[in-house]
């Protein structure tokens, strides 16, 4: 049985990686990273960067089983390809009385084990950070920091094709379900399986040509460029994500391609819908909202008075919002099914999204994993 995964992000990768190694005939398609976002004409994806955070903990419960089970399987992942995606640096969550109440549901359902800071040991512990004082905090230390979504989608990747997974580099045009297969159109030719799965994303109803069902928003994330020794400094520093209303998450200094070191902080004050397909590669090549950069500006000071930066520098980047803000994981019909709906949490349980994915074609053949 042939299996197409359309998407070759952090979800497709990852459905890619678990089809493979139950033995199916799997083809991974989709473009490699553009060379020039602000040039590039085509199809863009969120994973293009080295920060996202990942640990247990989360305002919805939901996200926290399917984290803690892609978490079990990262040193599996690395392992498999040789490539390393994960840095622990912990993790915190802190807030006021609602917010970490919410934080609760999750926590103690699924036992999560993280150490219970007041406004003294959070100061104490974290002295870079300057929290209101009736902020508490959940601290994992262990199992929880930051991967880089560059990487692991790499590392799925190749993981794939050591159980024999084939990549195709081009971009999907159509999908035409027919009797007996389904035809998937792409920029490059036409190929034939019995079965897609379509993860592509913010894409994916362009993909399906289905009436619009995902929300997606720009996203704007600042980096701020820090020297070695102010590295150095903060090396204790975990990832966090704060009561606001703006939901702002944050990154420890992290190394990028061009040899630069800087902390990452996301958190847009509105959601912005990009309703077109020129709407969103308009905001890639864009590169972000010079106000939005600004205003995460004087967030990190205000949290991080001490910082010494040597530059601010911005990026766009979209998230996909499903209407109940879970991941749409459903079959469409005998042949074709769906993975999407990232709903701005999907990078660090994408190994498990992406297993979900493939259960429903793995129940269909008799696979257990």
């Amino acid at each position: 049985m042939s299996i197409a995964v359309i998407g070759r992000g952090l979800w497709g990768a990852a459905a890619a990686r678990h089809l493979a190694m139950a033995g199916h005939d799997v083809t991974l398609i989709g473009p490699p990273e553009p060379r020039d976002k602000r040039t590039h004409a085509g199809v863009f994806g969120s994973h293009y960067d080295e920060g996202r955070i990942t640990r247990k903990n989360a305002l919805d419960e939901y996200w926290v089983g399917v984290t803690t089970a892609a978490i079990d399987r990262y040193a599996e992942i690395e392992r498999q390809s040789g490539i390393r995606f994960y840095t622990e640096t912990g993790a915190v969550m802190a807030g006021g009385k609602a917010f970490m109440a919410r934080v609760d549901v999750g926590r103690l359902k699924h036992n999560v084990p993280c150490d219970v800071l007041d406004h003294q040991e959070l100061t104490q512990r974290f002295p870079f950070f300057r929290f209101p004082a009736h902020f508490t905090g959940y601290h994992e230390p262990t199992r929880a920091g930051h991967v880089s979504p560059r990487n692991l989608v790499a590392a799925q990747t190749k993981a794939a094709q050591s159980f024999n997974a084939k990549l195709v580099e081009e971009t999907v045009t159509g999908v035409d379900e027919r009797r007996d297969h389904v035809e998937v159109t792409t920029d490059q030719g036409r190929h034939r399986f019995d079965h897609v799965l379509v993860a592509a994303g913010y894409n994916t109803d362009t993909v399906l040509a289905r009436a619009p069902k995902l929300k997606v928003y720009a996203r704007t994330v600042a980096f701020f460029e820090v020297s070695e020794a102010e590295a150095a400094r903060l090396s204790a520093m975990p990832t966090l994500v704060y009561d606001t209303p703006e939901d702002p998450y944050l990154l420890p200094p992290i190394r990028y391609p061009d040899g630069k070191l800087y902390i990452k902080l996301g958190g847009d004050p509105e959601d912005v819908p990009l309703v077109t397909e020129t709407d969103i590669r308009d905001w890639f090549q864009g590169g972000g909202n010079a106000q939005v950069r600004d205003h995460l500006h004087a967030m990190i000071r205000t949290l991080m008075p001490e910082l010494d930066i040597l530059a601010v520098s911005m990026e766009a980047c979209v998230t996909s919002w499903t209407q109940d803000r879970l991941p749409e994981i459903a079959r469409l019909s005998d042949r074709l099914l769906v993975c999407t709906g990232g709903n701005g949490a999907g990078a660090k349980c994408s190994d498990e999204i992406g297993r979900q994915g493939t259960a429903l074609i793995l129940k269909e053949t008799g696979v257990n994993r």
